[in-house]
């Protein structure tokens, strides 16, 4: 009957050991919470850095400055897209609700060869890519050198 006894105990133990807390799963399922496409997203404004660029010279940063009109924080992949073409892309950002201020990466690659380049910000929603809501274009246009300043821009 020991024995028995002794398997039980070890059964049990071992199960308490080997299965996460609930506690544990609520955190990790709060934290990776995605974005969803009832969320109400509107991009305020698009630069880059540096601005003005030179012929040439790469793009090293995208500001992007979107307004969620959430109620709680959630996560999303958002992509910079000129044409067909990625501009640059940050994964897993977290926007919570309000104004958010995003530094994008730029792609490596990118480089300003047209005498205009106009962008799109795109999101990750409920895992599907979707533009970003804007009420105006963002291009960027070649006189001597490409920029994105328009009269009201933060420096």
């Amino acid at each position: 009957m020991n024995w028995f006894k002794a398997v039980l105990l070890t059964g049990i133990l071992g199960n308490l050991f080997l299965t996460p807390a609930p506690a544990a799963l609520a955190a990790e399922g709060g934290r990776g919470e995605s974005c969803r496409r009832g969320d109400r997203l509107h991009i305020e404004d698009l630069d880059m850095s540096p601005d003005p660029i030179r012929e040439g010279q790469r793009v090293r940063a995208w500001k992007v400055r979107i307004r969620f009109d959430g109620r709680r924080d959630c996560s999303t992949d958002i992509v910079v897209r000129e044409g067909g073409n990625t501009a640059g892309q940050v994964n897993n950002f977290r926007l919570r609700p309000g104004v958010n201020d995003i530094e994008i990466p730029a792609n490596e690659g990118f480089r300003m060869r047209n005498r205009e380049h106009c962008f799109t910000v795109q999101a990750d929603l409920d895992g599907s890519r979707q533009s970003v809501d804007a009420s105006r274009r963002f291009c960027a246009a070649q006189k001597n050198v490409w920029s994105m300043r328009e009269g009201d821009d933060r420096r």
